[in-house]
């Protein structure tokens, strides 16, 4: 695994922030809720010290209980309401932390449902889901239950500074004094935690790569018997993470205890100076108390401020890496005016796309990939609405590249690709793909039904419609032979089924939404005879009147095509019919001839094999 994400050294990044909290805006409810209930909680934290004074002051000092009823009733009201803050905070932030993580997720679905082919060439499947689960939910996490710690911690310090200094600025000066220290060990050390953090979410992702990969490729793992060295190369990653989480949790762990005796340096100030004022007669014993309780009680919020700065350091990472994914830019997007009228893939206006007839034109087309690869140049190619048109050629030569384009997976480095005389450009791409029947080597299926899989491509299709599109490409006939028929499940990723199946459902998948352009990519190359035997029985009719491109290795299937068009070095090097190539004897007759052969030659070892299979 070559790809590497971007890294990161702001060390507070207040545009990330600027972005999380236009997040944040959707839900100002639940933030307004959260601060209020805080603000409401830290006024009663701080005024447990004020009613221990009282008691000691006007009941414990005097030795009296007049009005110690009302204490009582106030003492368990302000208890009550406490409890009353607690259980609606813990309600707000749990709704809070549910709607970010689900709306992170969900604009990053809808991301990456408009990015372009090229980004996922090069971003492995593993660090997107990262990205999308365990930094999404970080996210989330720290979002709602930091800010209700922060919202209490700033509003108990205020509120006990400003009550500490109505009773004795004296002693207040005493338990401030150790803030500007507190300052500069916080900045220093959440400087060392946020660096620490961006390299445990790079590995991560490394990690969430790596069991994608493994999991992916098992089968590959087990023929090559490289159980071993898989292990040693997932070991060496695990522990790189292990290695970067200690030391993460190590920074946040020395800086708390470092906190936590700054304020015992507090505490031990006012003990001090708060016995020297009673000894005076200066203060109250009641009052002596209150700031000792203080001295302690300030410290809980700092401590707490000093967690969640340590937790939104670590979202910073998260949040990096999840906005820079919202924040891709597709290669391929449509201009504004195009989507006012046209609509998107998520918005799609089809009561204003014009009809697609199928003339194809590729006018003075330059391509190269992002690496750099040139793939064709000055290539230029008229289709006619209704042509069956094959490509043919070496592995390379750019016949995939050339569909690529045709259905805007990719865009032109310079020229155009027209559609009935129009750049595609000016017309969406939920247009023109809308009006694609494309059919890959190695078709993907879907979790479900083999009905849910063919309905795909026009989710209204009808039951009638599904079994049609069956029957069209002889999907039906094994369909019928399995158990529950249309209601089988096909398994993640299709996997329950035969190559040769999962190629005939996308097949029926393809033509249900009735294409004007259709792409056979290699359709047929990884199938048996058999299967190829019944595609090709319905190929000619499913083809018929549209326009139609077929990338083919098996040469035997494309001898029915109006042209077909040999690729070398994204050039076409020949053009016609299959007998006008075959009586030019050129590129194309030698590709057909050693095929020819060579399919001879695997029949003939066929038949000489079977006697010696039934002997044994």
């Amino acid at each position: 695994m070559d790809y590497e994400e971007q890294d990161y050294s702001k060390q507070l990044d207040i545009k990330l922030w600027v972005k999380i909290l236009g997040i944040l805006k959707m839900f100002k409810n639940e933030i307004i809720m959260l601060a209020v209930m805080m603000a409401a909680l830290a006024g009663t934290d701080a005024i447990f010290p004020v009613l221990s004074k009282l008691a000691i002051d006007e009941f414990a000092l005097k030795g009296s209980l007049d009005g110690y009823p009302w204490f009582i009733a106030a003492y368990a009201a302000t208890v009550i309401w406490q409890a009353g803050c607690i259980l609606l905070f813990i309600r707000s932030a749990g709704r809070l932390e549910s709607k970010m993580v689900y709306e992170i997720r969900r604009r990053g679905f809808t991301k990456l449902q408009d990015l372009s082919f090229s980004y996922y060439d090069k971003t492995p499947v593993g660090w997107i889901m990262s990205r999308m689960t365990s930094d999404a939910q970080r996210i989330g996490d720290v979002i709602a239950w930091g800010s209700i710690d922060l919202f209490w911690a700033v509003a108990i310090i205020i509120l006990v500074a400003v009550i500490m200094f109505f009773l004795d600025w004296r002693l207040a000066l005493c338990v401030l004094s150790v803030f500007p220290a507190l300052a500069v060990v916080s900045v220093y050390f959440q400087r060392q935690i946020l660096k620490s953090h961006r390299v445990v979410r790079k590995f991560n992702s490394k990690i969430t790569g790596a069991y994608n990969e493994g999991i992916n490729g098992a089968r590959t793992t087990k023929t090559l018997v490289r159980e071993d060295k898989n292990f040693d190369e997932f070991a060496e990653l695990s522990y790189s993470m292990k290695t970067a989480s200690v030391r993460a949790a190590t920074v946040s762990a020395v800086y708390l205890p470092i906190v936590m005796s700054l304020g015992s340096i507090a505490v031990g100030a006012v003990l001090w100076a708060g016995g020297v004022l009673i000894g005076q007669n200066l203060i109250t014993f009641g009052t002596y108390s209150v700031f000792i309780q203080y001295a302690v009680q300030i410290f809980d919020p700092i401590q707490s401020l000093a967690r969640v700065f340590s937790e939104f350091q670590s979202a910073q990472a998260a949040g990096e890496r999840t906005l820079a994914l919202l924040d891709t830019q597709s290669d391929i997007e449509d201009a504004p005016e195009v989507v006012e009228i046209y609509g998107d893939s998520i918005n799609p206006k089809p009561e204003n796309w014009p009809a697609i007839q199928g003339e194809i034109v590729f006018k003075d087309v330059f391509f190269k990939y992002k690496t750099g690869e040139k793939v064709l140049e000055n290539f230029n190619l008229t289709v006619k609405a209704g042509e069956k048109i094959a490509l043919v050629g070496e592995t390379g030569a750019g016949k995939s590249t050339i569909v690529n384009l045709l259905c805007r997976f990719y865009e032109p480095t310079s020229g155009q690709v027209l559609i009935d005389g129009t750049d595609y450009t000016k017309r969406s791409q939920i247009w023109l793909q809308s009006n694609l029947g494309y059919v890959l080597q190695s078709p993907h299926l879907f979790s479900g039904t083999i009905a849910d899989n063919i309905r795909y491509a026009k989710l209204d299709a009808t039951d009638e419609e599904v079994e049609q599109a069956a029957k069209t490409v002889r999907a039906d006939e094994f369909i019928n032979r399995l158990e529950k028929g249309y209601k089988t499940e096909v398994g993640e990723g299709g996997g329950r089924l035969s190559t040769g199946q999962r190629q005939l459902v996308s097949f029926a998948r393809a033509i249900i939404a009735n294409p004007r352009i259709f792409v056979l990519d290699e359709a047929t190359s990884s199938i048996d005879t058999e299967t190829e035997r019944l595609i090709q029985q319905a190929v000619d009719a499913v083809l018929e009147g549209r326009t139609s491109f077929i990338v083919a290795h098996r040469l035997s299937t494309i001898r029915s095509c109006d042209r077909i068009l040999v690729i070398s070095d994204g050039k076409i090097v020949e053009a016609g019919s299959h007998r006008q190539l075959m009586r030019k004897r050129g590129e194309y007759f030698n590709l057909y001839s050693n095929q020819f052969k060579e399919d001879q030659r695997s029949r003939i070892l066929g038949d000489l094999a079977k006697p010696v299979e039934q002997n044994a």
